[in-house]
């Protein structure tokens, strides 16, 4: 599943010594997570419940987060699987 319109080309920070040639080399390609793999999302539900009331809470319409976890390739090697396991509010600094 190649979507172009949603590719965003990354580059690594600028540095005083690079350890390669930067200057590209060969046609470019798209890589994405879902283009070889079949994602799953699973969320525990106690860190649901958790987001939804800080957002029911916060005075403010849009707020900043986190939701941590873990990626890993099933056993098959056909998907992956984000587990989703815990919520941070962050900070307001």
């Amino acid at each position: 599943r190649f979507v172009p319109e949603r590719m965003v080309p990354f580059s690594f920070p600028l540095s005083k010594c690079a350890l390669w040639d930067p200057v590209p080399m060969g046609d470019g390609i798209g890589s994405h997570i879902t283009y070889y793999r079949n994602p799953k999302l699973s969320m525990m539900e106690k860190t649901l419940r958790l987001a939804y009331r800080h957002a029911k809470q916060n005075e403010k319409k849009l707020f900043s987060c986190f939701l941590l976890g873990t990626l890993a390739v099933d056993e098959d090697g056909e998907g992956i699987t984000l587990t989703i396991d815990r919520f941070d509010p962050g900070r307001e600094v």
